[in-house]
């Protein structure tokens, strides 16, 4: 099969069939995406028959145990780590906030950490308040007019002092795709470890982390067609290294080592319920090999079409003279992940979206730094569109013909 075959994937979403919802046009993807049938199955399936303390000896709690190492470890074949190298937690804003914890008893005068002016708060103010702690934090900013990381920007903040840079692979309102393999490569070489935030990268398609490099990698399941955990791939020898977070008696053990509570237990099973939906739509297009090579297959696909309906969007507001366009105009190297500012009120424009069939978000999205490094009121925000592969042409065009009679 050459291209993706959309029907089908609509169908694997039962939200599409809900009233309220399927003869709406969703372009929030962003903020949380549809869960697959597969999740919501397995997650009934939880709470109805596996809803006990999982890994005891009696049957429903050994099936609950089972179902949740088979997410860790189904998920970390894709991803290309080991199983233990993978943890869950309440969100990616958990999950940075406890790694910076453990950095932080590591970490002290004379220590420096990078951060950047592009990111989500989630990986950016819990970084900068290891200042307190007597780390020095410097600031890898963005090109206040195209909002994009230049390396050669980076290269300028790297020396002997630098430990420790976080950085996004997709910014959540720029949307440009950073070269995540470069940075965390020459970061190595300089004895630097590298924290990226996937949350806007992964739900268009799950990334190779062997071949991206970098220490630390987070994402979102919630945003990847799943339940609402965090997801964390840690590198051993980082995270052995790593002070440990979780109860004492769980040290030996790396992905309890930065859990400090007990995860949600049917969440985390459901999260095979994303491989499944994988799975499914390798078998369906006819995607063979192990794990990691169905995945890069399917994500292929996914991103071949999304980049089909994202460059006929990008034109229109290109094109416009009321608005701005933040991040790249052509849709090669970014995320359908848009965002504009429009000088009045997003949430209002959002909300005149609605009347029209299109479900969009207006406002910071927790991106205040970077819309401020662009010179963007806060107070205004940006109107933000973000779709993802069971996007349909038909939902773009309504989209474009509802931001005609709207702006």
């Amino acid at each position: 099969m050459s291209g993706l075959d959309l029907g089908w994937v609509r169908a694997q979403f039962p939200a599409f069939d809900e009233p309220g919802l399927g003869e709406m046009a969703f372009f929030e993807n962003a903020g949380g995406s549809y869960a697959s049938r597969f999740v919501v199955d397995r997650l009934t399936r939880f709470y109805t028959a596996r809803k006990v303390q999982p890994h005891a000896p009696y049957e429903a709690s050994r099936l609950a145990g089972r179902e949740m190492d088979e997410a860790r470890a189904r998920l970390a074949a894709m991803l290309g780590v080991a199983t233990d190298e993978l943890s869950f937690g309440p969100s990616t804003s958990q999950n940075t906030y406890v790694l910076a914890q453990a950095f932080g008893e590591m970490l002290g005068a004379g220590d420096a950490v990078i951060v950047t002016d592009q990111d989500h708060e989630a990986n950016s103010g819990v970084w900068r308040r290891l200042a307190a702690r007597g780390v020095e934090i410097r600031e890898w900013r963005i090109d206040p007019e195209r909002g994009k990381l230049d390396p050669e920007a980076l290269e300028n903040l790297l020396d002997e002092k630098v430990r420790l840079a976080v950085f996004p692979h997709v910014s959540n309102v720029i949307g440009e795709v950073n070269d995540v393999a470069a940075i965390s490569a020459r970061l190595r070489e300089a004895g630097v470890w590298s924290c990226v935030d996937g949350v806007s990268a992964a739900p268009h398609g799950l990334p190779d982390l062997g071949a991206l490099g970098a220490d630390i990698y987070l994402f979102s399941a919630y945003k990847t067609y799943g339940p609402h955990q965090g997801i964390m791939a840690i590198r051993r020898e980082l995270g052995e290294r790593l002070p440990n977070q979780g109860h004492y008696f769980n040290g030996d053990c790396l992905y309890k080592r930065f859990t400090p509570a007990g995860p949600d237990h049917a969440q985390v099973a459901a999260c095979a319920g994303m491989v499944d939906y994988i799975d499914a739509l390798a078998v369906h297009h006819g995607i063979e090999g192990d794990a990691r090579a169905r995945s890069a297959g399917v994500s292929a696909l996914m991103q071949a079409h999304e980049r089909a309906l994202l460059q006929p969007l990008l034109d229109y507001l290109s094109a416009r003279r009321d608005l701005r366009l933040l991040g790249p105009q052509t849709a090669e190297n970014r995320a359908p992940t848009v965002a504009v500012e429009l000088g009045r009120g997003a949430e209002e424009v959002a909300g005149e979206l609605a009347a029209h069939g299109i479900m969009a978000g207006g406002g910071d999205f927790y991106a205040l730094r970077p819309l401020e490094a662009l010179g963007v009121d806060p107070d205004t925000g940006v109107l933000r569109m973000s779709f993802v592969h069971y996007t349909t042409e038909t939902e773009v065009k309504r989209l474009i013909l509802a931001l005609d009679q709207v702006l």
